[in-house]
C-alpha cells in the first residue's frame, strides 16, 4: 500500500471525526430494569402514536418472549402488526417485506424486538421509507439517508450488538454475498428498553457470542483513532463490566444482576462505536458472515485477538489501559506486556465459554474476495491504529483458518 493512500485514509478519518461534531448524537430515551418492556407501550402511546411495525424473528415469537409486549399494546389500544420473518443476517429482501407490511398497514412506529437481525431489519427499514426513491445498495455507506425515519423503539434480546443506541444497520445481500453496511444518524432509535428478563432463556452461545460482540465495540473504539471524552469512558466501563459480568451470565444465566450489566455494557459500548467507529474485526466478521453466514458475535469473538496481534505496538498503549482497568494482576507489567495479558484474556475467555480459536469453513479460493471487501468497508473510514492492505489482510484471514 502507497503512503499517499495511507496519508489519505488518515486525512478523510480526520475529516470526518471533525465533523460528527455537527452530527445530532442525541441518545435515546433509556427505559430499564426487570419487566421494563411492560412500560414501552405507555411510553408510545405518549409519544401519539397508536399503530406500529413489530419486526422480529419466528424465534422469539415460539419463545412467546413478546407476550408481555403484546398484551400492553392492547391494553394501550395500539394498533399492532406483526413481521417475524427477519432472517440472521438480515436480507434486502427482508427489508423491502417489512417496508411493504408497514404502508400496507398504515403504521406510524416501528418497535424492533431482537438481537442484531431484527434491529438491521426494522433501521433498514425505516431508512427505505424515508428514501423511497434508494435501493438498499445505494443506501450503503455514511450519511445517504439523511431524512428523518419513522420512530423507533428498540427492544434488546441479546446484549452484544448495541443496536439500540447506535446508528448502524447491516443486511445482506443474497447474489452477491456482499454486506451492505448503512450509518446515519437518523438511524439511532428514539427509545431503548434494557429488560435483563428478556436475555434470561439465552442458549450459552448466544450469550458467550453477543458478549464478545459488546466486547469487540468497546476495544476497537477505543483503541481508534477518533475517540472522544465521553466514547473512552463509555469503552473503558463498558470492557470493565463485560470481563466482571460475561463469564457468570454464561455460567448462570438466570442471574439477573449479570444481565442487567450486560445489558448496560452492551450499551455502553454501543454508544462508544457509534461516535468512534470499529475496525477491521468488524469489516472482515461482516464479510465472512456475507460469503458464509457466520454468525456475527462468533465472528467477531474469534478474529479479535488475531487483529489486535496485527496492530502490535500501535495500540499497546490504550490496550495496556484497558488492562488495568480491567485486571488486578497486571499493575507491574510493562505497557507492551499489559497489552498481551489483554489480548491473552480475549483468548482464555473466549476458551472458557467454548467459542473457537479458528474456523473450518474459510475456502482459501474466497480469501482475496473476502479481504478486498472487509478492505473496502474498512478503508478510508474506520479510524484504526494500523492502515492494513490486501497482503496483510489475506494472510491474517489465513491465520482464522484451521
Amino acid at each position: 500500500m502507497s503512503k499517499v493512500f495511507k496519508a489519505y485514509c488518515r486525512i478523510y478519518q480526520n475529516v470526518m471525526k471533525v465533523a460528527c461534531n455537527f452530527l445530532d448524537w442525541s441518545e435515546p430515551e433509556l427505559i430499564k430494569g426487570a419487566g421494563a418492556v411492560r412500560q414501552l407501550p405507555a411510553h408510545i402511546k405518549q409519544k401519539g402514536i397508536d399503530n406500529v411495525l413489530v419486526v422480529t424473528d419466528k424465534g422469539l415469537m415460539s419463545l412467546n418472549l413478546l407476550a408481555p409486549l403484546f398484551e400492553e399494546l392492547d391494553k394501550a389500544n395500539i394498533r399492532y402488526t406483526v413481521f417475524d420473518n427477519v432472517q440472521p443476517n438480515p436480507t434486502i429482501n427482508n427489508i423491502e417485506d417489512a417496508r411493504e407490511l408497514y404502508i400496507k398497514n398504515s403504521c406510524k412506529g416501528i418497535v424492533a424486538f431482537g438481537g442484531g437481525s431484527p434491529m438491521d431489519c426494522a433501521k433498514a427499514c425505516g431508512a427505505r421509507l424515508a428514501r423511497p426513491k434508494k435501493t438498499v445498495p445505494e443506501l450503503r455507506g455514511v450519511l445517504k439517508v439523511i431524512k428523518k425515519i419513522p420512530p423507533l423503539f428498540a427492544v434488546p434480546t441479546t446484549a452484544g450488538t448495541g443496536s439500540e443506541t447506535t446508528i448502524a444497520a447491516v443486511v445482506s445481500n443474497p447474489v452477491t454475498h456482499e454486506k451492505n453496511a448503512i450509518n446515519d444518524p437518523v438511524l439511532r432509535p428514539k427509545t431503548a428498553v434494557l429488560d435483563p428478563e428478556l436475555t434470561v432463556g439465552l442458549p450459552k452461545k448466544i450469550t458467550s457470542t453477543t458478549g464478545m460482540d459488546a466486547l469487540t465495540h468497546a476495544v476497537e473504539a477505543y483503541i481508534g483513532k477518533s475517540n472522544t471524552k465521553g466514547t473512552k469512558a463509555a469503552a473503558e466501563k463498558a470492557t470493565k463490566m463485560i470481563f466482571e459480568n460475561i463469564l457468570e451470565a454464561y455460567e448462570n444465566g438466570t442471574n439477573l444482576a449479570a444481565r442487567e450489566n450486560m445489558l448496560e455494557a452492551s450499551y455502553l459500548a454501543g454508544i462508544a462505536f457509534t461516535r468512534a467507529y470499529v475496525g477491521y474485526v468488524h469489516s472482515i466478521a461482516h464479510n465472512l458472515g456475507g460469503m458464509y453466514g457466520t454468525p456475527h458475535g462468533l465472528a467477531n469473538a474469534v478474529i479479535l485477538p488475531y487483529v489486535l496481534d496485527y496492530y502490535g505496538e500501535t495500540a499497546y498503549k490504550p490496550l495496556a489501559k484497558l488492562a488495568d482497568i480491567a485486571f488486578s494482576d497486571c499493575a507491574s507489567l510493562s505497557t507492551e506486556q499489559k497489552a498481551k495479558y489483554f489480548i491473552e484474556k480475549i483468548r482464555e475467555f473466549n476458551a472458557k465459554m467454548e467459542i473457537p480459536a479458528k474456523f473450518d469453513f474459510i475456502k482459501e479460493e474466497d480469501i482475496p474476495l473476502i479481504a478486498k471487501r472487509a478492505l473496502k468497508e474498512g478503508n478510508p473510514l474506520y479510524p484504526v491504529p494500523k492502515i492494513m492492505d490486501q497482503t496483510d489482510c489475506e494472510k491474517l484471514i489465513r491465520q482464522l483458518m484451521v
